[in-house]
C-alpha cells in the first residue's frame, strides 16, 4: 500500500525529517569534538607535567647557564602545547594567561625575557630592565605611547625584531582603527616609530593621512631622516621636497624649521637658506617683540636650523628666548654650532645653563662635536666636566649617568660606558615613581644613540 500525503503535509515531514538528520549530525560533531579535546587533553597534559618538572630542576639549581637551559626547554613545551594541541583545555588556559594551579604563566614569560640578563652587562638586558621600568600600557590602546614605541624602536635597532614586532603591533593596529591620537585626533609618534624600524612604505601610508601641519611634517622630517642614514639620499630628497610643499598649500608657519633641517640633510643648502632667511624675514618683528618682552619669540625648530645653517647669534639668540618651554634646545643647538666650530660660544652657554641633566646632555653633545673635530684634548676637558657634575649629584641621576655613558663611548670607544650605563638604570630603579615615570625614553634614545651612533629622534 502506498501512503499518499497533501503536499502540505509532505512539505512539513521533509522539513522534520532534514531537522531530524541535522540534529543528529550536531549531536555527533559535538560529540566528536569532545573526543577530540579529551584526544588532545592526554599529550597535552603529559608535556605540561615535563614542563613543570623542568621548571622545578630550574628553581633547585645554583648555576645559571643551567637554570636557563631548564627554563627554555620548559617555554618550548609549553608552547608546543599551544601549536600541537589548540583544543586542548590547558592550550586555552595557557594563551589566556589563566593559571594552571598555582601555575602563572605570565609570570613564566617575564622569568623567560629576563633570562637576557644573565649578562648583566649587555644592551638586550638594558633594554629589558628600562622595559620594567615603564608604566604599562593600558589596553585597549587609546594613545601613542612614545616610551613603549621607542622600546620597539631600540629592540629592532639592537637585534630582536621580533621583541619589537610584539611590541609595535598593538599601536599600530591601534592607529588603523583610528584608536591612538594625541588630544588633536592625529597619530603623534607611530609612523615615526615605523620609519626608524625600517617599516617606510607603512610610516608613509599613516603620515599622508595626518592633515596636522605639526604632525605631518614632523613624520616626514623623521622618514627622511631614516632614509639619509640607510643611504637613500632620493627618498630623503623627495620627502624634504613633500615636507615643503605641504606647508607652504596648508600655511604651516612655526614647521618650516623642520623642513630646513630636512632640506639641509637632503643636501639642499642654498633652498634651506633661503627658506630659512625668507621665514625669520617674515616673522623678524614678532622675533624683535619678543626678546623686549622677554616672551616666545620663534617656534624652537628654527632655533635648531639656526645652528644648523651656522648662524651662532641668531641660534643662540632664539635659544635664550624658547629654552625655559623647549630645553631640549639647548644640546641640539648647542651640539651643531660646536660640530660647526663654534665651540667656545657653545660652551660659555653650556655652563650657565641651571637644569644639571640639561648642562650634561649639553656638556655629552660637546664632546661629540671635540671628538668629530680631532680635538681630543678640549673632549678630555669637557669629560672632566661632566664627570663633577656626576659626582656632584652622587651617582643619584639617572639621565645625568646615561649621559656620561654616551660620552665615554664616544671619547675611548670600549666598553666602559656599559659600567656607567648600568648604573643611570640602577639609579632609575631607585628613584621616585615620578622620575621612574619619564625617564624611560630618554634612557632608550641614550641607548640607540651609543649602539648606532645617530639619535633616535629630535
Amino acid at each position: 500500500m502506498v501512503l499518499a500525503l497533501a503536499p502540505s503535509r509532505f512539505a512539513a515531514f521533509l522539513t522534520a525529517l532534514v531537522l531530524a538528520v541535522a540534529a543528529l549530525a550536531g549531536a555527533a560533531g559535538a560529540r566528536a569534538a569532545e573526543g577530540r579535546g579529551q584526544d588532545a587533553n592526554s599529550p597535552a597534559n603529559r608535556l605540561f607535567v615535563q614542563a613543570m618538572q623542568l621548571v622545578k630542576q630550574a628553581d633547585n639549581t645554583f648555576d645559571t647557564a643551567e637554570e636557563s637551559r631548564f627554563l627554555k626547554e620548559a617555554d618550548r613545551l609549553l608552547n608546543e602545547i599551544v601549536a600541537k594541541y589548540p583544543d586542548s583545555a590547558l592550550a586555552v588556559q595557557l594563551v589566556t594567561n589563566q593559571f594552571v594551579g598555582d601555575f602563572d604563566f605570565y609570570e613564566f614569560r617575564g622569568r623567560i625575557k629576563a633570562l637576557v640578563c644573565n649578562e648583566p652587562l649587555s644592551s638586550l638586558c638594558f633594554l629589558h630592565r628600562i622595559g620594567e621600568l615603564l608604566p604599562p600600557v593600558e589596553t585597549p590602546i587609546t594613545a601613542a605611547r612614545w616610551d613603549w614605541l621607542s622600546l620597539a624602536v631600540a629592540y629592532q635597532q639592537l637585534g630582536d625584531p621580533a621583541r619589537a614586532k610584539e611590541i609595535v603591533s598593538p599601536f599600530v593596529s591601534a592607529v588603523r582603527r583610528g584608536k591612538a591620537a594625541d588630544s588633536s585626533g592625529q597619530d603623534l609618534f607611530v609612523a615615526r616609530a615605523l620609519a626608524l624600524m625600517g617599516q617606510a612604505p607603512l610610516a608613509l601610508d599613516i603620515t599622508r593621512q595626518i592633515t596636522d601641519c605639526g604632525t605631518r611634517i614632523y613624520n616626514l622630517g623623521d622618514i627622511g631622516k631614516a632614509a639619509a642614514w640607510r643611504g637613500d639620499a632620493a627618498q630623503a630628497a623627495a620627502l624634504a621636497e613633500e615636507a615643503k610643499q605641504y606647508a607652504a598649500s596648508r600655511g604651516c608657519s612655526w614647521e618650516l624649521g623642520i623642513v630646513v633641517q630636512a632640506l639641509l640633510r637632503a643636501g639642499k643648502e642654498a633652498e634651506a637658506r633661503t627658506l630659512f632667511l625668507n621665514t625669520v624675514e617674515t616673522q623678524f618683528s614678532k622675533f624683535r617683540e619678543a626678546k623686549e618682552l622677554k616672551g616666545d619669540c620663534c617656534p624652537p625648530e628654527l632655533a635648531v636650523a639656526a645652528a644648523d645653517l651656522g648662524d651662532p647669534n641668531l641660534a643662540l639668540g632664539m635659544l635664550r628666548n624658547v629654552q625655559d618651554e623647549n630645553p631640549w634646545t639647548i644640546p641640539a643647538v648647542l651640539g651643531r654650532l660646536a660640530r660647526r666650530g663654534d665651540a667656545s660660544a657653545a660652551l660659555a652657554y653650556a655652563e650657565q645653563v641651571q637644569d644639571i641633566d640639561v648642562r650634561g646632555e649639553a656638556l655629552a653633545e660637546l664632546i661629540d662635536a671635540s671628538v668629530k673635530r680631532n680635538e681630543r684634548a678640549a673632549a678630555e676637558q669637557l669629560m672632566r666636566r661632566l664627570n663633577k657634575l656626576v659626582e656632584d649629584s652622587n651617582g643619584k641621576r639617572p639621565g645625568l649617568l646615561a649621559q656620561r655613558a654616551k660620552a665615554e663611548k664616544v671619547l675611548y670607544g670600549e666598553d666602559r660606558w656599559r659600567i656607567t650605563f648600568q648604573q643611570a638604570i640602577t639609579a632609575a630603579e631607585r628613584a621616585s615613581n615620578f622620575v621612574r615615570r619619564d625617564i624611560g625614553a630618554p634612557l632608550l634614545a641614550t641607548l640607540v644613540r651609543i649602539e648606532t651612533g645617530l639619535p633616535m629622534l629630535d
